[in-house]
């Protein structure tokens, strides 16, 4: 069932959409190249005399020009790096033959658990190298299945997603959204179940909004049409609203719901409950450095025309889960508990002293609460794997769930009438596999289960903990081929995000399977600045203590080094959008500890992120330049401004792309122009910029394509030799 998110759908960094720069194909045509890369021969940066004066400190900002995304000088200066970066990684003798091989570990058939609603299923499945999964949809269980969308049909270029599926609670309406080229700019649209053909509705400008059906139509957020449509991709959207849009009516007759000018930098999202008796506003004003949210609420079967506050002040973050009788609502909250807990509010009387406990605040952290049937499903994270508690509505602890193995798991919303639901469990090793769960039981039983390409039986992972620069124990996963030996030569890359809340769960990547049977280690690292312990575990990473993050991710590599599981000569760090600041920052603090850097989409000059999309909201965790403390603080890390002449930094593949619209490509662009200029030594240091994709891949082929240029710069710049095999 629909419900508002914890948190609102723009947790971290990333930037671009809508205008695609003129640059040249990364992976097309490699024509006839040296055996093996030479030392790269960058093109001239242009440097434009510009100083910014932050509370009486002149900052120079010499690159400044390269922020304008639509100039031509930019599109130039992208062109020319591109080709440097496509003709060095082109020269790698098997750079083609990795790539084959993270095909051939991809293609292999994968179906989403369903979702069902209203009598109807829903779900994904993707044949194996799509570039898009596929939408199908049955009516009941038994129903004859069909094709819903098929984006690869719609789009043969590949880089349109599909998402955001909500059926109305009658099944006459499936509302999805969809975007383009990556960018997080979306269009709402509907479409008859019945008959799988769209209706005329066009909705524009969405971005950080649900889908909540009621009656006849829906509630959804968005932005005023940027005054120039070419600057979409990187202008700061601000002025969030609310609106009411009813099926088969144009966009220009939806009714303003709700509206704060007053409050530029403020999101606003609506949802429903399932029985679609309540309207729920959450309110986030992340762009004056508040994390949490307020929680207002209209009774739409009373008639409300207003809303009505139920949690007010932006001090914790609150969500509501479901209704409760007639007069109250059910609410996971971290207000009084950092590990959060679930309690009963009485709608009509809200006041956080009479709140009642349903499941109360335990040792570990309470991640999520699901809700199908008569029960709630309690995820903890359990030393960064999760375990689920089954619990009644009065907070009676039934069982807890028996889990295929340690790793990440999701049991999915259920109507109230539903016998089961579905669970999706993934682990580092072991792809999204669905069990349907008997709720009377528990009882797990497999329900899709992908044939792999792979033996996974070959690779383990193993728990370590290091010992951070002030003492904290910071965990981390090693995963590994099982015949790996400790005398510190094995190639390792260490990821990290750190940050946001978001906790960095064991997760699968077929690409990842290349790289470690060619005997190398992934090691992924919890540092503080994540959810994985709590909130306490998320603001010791937060603005000024934001050194925590790098100091955690430093002990962690040492730790390795230590252990004997590699050695700094074999060492690569890699991290995207938040873990791309982590990688730059950690660079620029101890360049001789890593022999390659993968910063990918990351915000990298921290004294002006704030100023472009939605780059505000990030203030909550960062901090602004606009203040004194936080400018000081900032400074002393922003991975553009502590880059220094004459160091020999590690090799470094950068990584963005034209239509990121979340951390736009400026920040990238700016910190590879200033690397080239300051580094000196052997380490070649690039900059890869896709086209037609965003703050993450748009398409499987494109993550492919990004995955073996990836690996291939890794493996080439740590001495590695791979020989691949056909696929078992």
């Amino acid at each position: 069932m629909p419900r508002p998110s914890p948190t609102l759908p723009v947790p971290a960094p990333c930037s671009r959409a809508v205008r695609t720069l003129a640059v040249l194909p990364l992976l097309a045509a490699r024509m006839a190249l040296p055996a093996q890369p030479a030392a790269p021969v960058y093109p001239t940066t242009a440097t434009v005399p510009h100083v910014d004066d932050y509370h009486g400190t002149p900052v120079p900002d010499p690159y400044r020009w390269l922020e304008d995304d639509t100039a031509s000088a930019v599109k130039a200066w992208v062109g020319s790096q591109n080709a440097v970066t496509s003709a060095w990684l082109g020269a790698i003798p098997w750079r083609g033959q990795l790539a084959q091989r993270i095909r051939a570990l991809q293609n292999y058939p994968r179906t989403g658990a369903p979702i069902r609603r209203a009598g109807w299923y829903l779900w994904t499945r993707n044949s194996g190298l799509q570039d898009q999964s596929v939408w199908y949809i049955r009516r009941g269980e038994r129903g004859a299945a069909r094709v819903l969308i098929d984006p690869n049909v719609l789009d043969p270029a590949g880089t349109t997603r599909y998402g955001g599926f909500r059926v109305d609670r009658r099944g006459t309406h499936v509302g999805y959204t969809i975007s383009r080229a990556g960018s997080d700019w979306q269009e709402i649209r509907v479409l008859d179940p019945v008959t799988g053909r769209d209706r005329a509705d066009r909705v524009r400008w969405v971005k950080v909004s649900g889908i909540a059906w009621w009656k006849d139509g829906f509630f959804y957020s968005r932005y005023p049409a940027p005054a120039d449509t070419t600057k979409a991709l990187s202008v700061r959207n601000e002025d969030h609203r609310v609106f009411y849009h009813r099926v088969g009516t144009p966009q220009s007759a939806d009714v303003p719901v709700f509206a704060d000018p007053a409050h530029p930098q403020r999101f606003h999202t609506v949802s429903t409950t399932e029985d679609e008796r309540w309207a729920v506003l959450t309110i986030s004003d992340r762009g004056r450095g508040k994390d949490g949210n307020e929680l207002w609420v209209r009774d739409l079967a009373g008639g409300d025309t207003t809303w009505r506050p139920l949690v007010r002040g932006f001090d914790h973050i609150t969500s509501v889960l479901d209704t409760d009788g007639d007069d109250a609502l059910l609410l996971l909250t971290n207000r009084g508990a950092p590990n959060r807990r679930v309690v009963r509010v009485r709608v009509a009387d809200p006041d956080p002293a009479r709140w009642e406990d349903v499941i109360p605040e335990a040792k570990e952290k309470l991640d999520d609460v699901s809700i199908a049937g008569a029960w709630l499903f309690a995820h903890y994270l359990r030393d960064v794997a999760t375990v689920i508690e089954q619990v009644d509505r009065t907070g009676r602890r039934v069982r807890t769930l028996a889990l295929p193995d340690v790793g990440t798991a999701s049991l999915g919303d259920a109507e109230r009438t539903a016998r089961d639901a579905f669970l999706v469990f993934t682990s580092f090793t072991r792809p999204a596999t669905t069990w349907r769960v008997t709720l009377a039981s528990g009882r797990l039983a497999a329900y899709d289960t992908p044939a792999l390409p792979f033996d996974a039986s070959r690779y383990t992972t193993t728990r370590a903990w290091a010992t951070s620069k002030d003492g904290t124990k910071v965990p981390m996963f090693i995963v590994h081929r099982s015949d790996v030996k400790r005398d510190g030569t094995n190639p390792t890359i260490v990821y990290g995000y750190g940050g946001f809340n978001v906790s960095t769960l064991p997760s699968f990547s077929a690409a990842r399977i290349a790289w470690l049977e060619q005997g190398g280690i992934y090691v992924s690292v919890n540092m503080r600045g994540g959810g994985e312990y709590g909130e306490a575990w998320h603001e010791a990473g937060m603005r000024e203590r934001k050194q925590n993050v790098f100091d955690d991710f430093i002990a962690a590599a040492e730790q390795l080094v230590a252990d004997r599981w590699t050695s700094s000569s074999r060492l690569a760090m890699q991290g995207g959008s938040n873990g791309g600041l982590l990688v730059g920052a950690v660079m620029t603090q101890r360049p001789e500890l890593f022999k390659v850097a993968l910063p990918a989409v990351g915000v990298m000059d921290m004294l002006r992120f704030q100023k472009f999309t939605i780059g505000w909201n990030w203030v909550a965790d960062y901090g602004s330049s606009d203040d004194p403390a936080g400018f000081a603080y900032l400074r002393a890390y922003s991975p553009l401004q502590n880059l220094r002449d004459g160091v020999s930094y590690p090799a470094t593949l950068v990584t963005t792309a034209d239509h990121d619209d979340r951390v736009v490509p400026a920040h990238s662009f700016k910190f590879a122009a200033r690397l080239q200029a300051a580094h000196r030594g052997p380490n070649p240091v690039l900059i890869r910029i896709d086209t037609q994709s965003g703050h993450g891949a748009s398409s499987l082929g494109k993550g492919i394509e990004l995955a073996a240029d990836q690996y291939a710069f890794t493996m080439w710049n740590l001495g590695m030799t791979p020989r691949f095999t056909p696929v078992p």
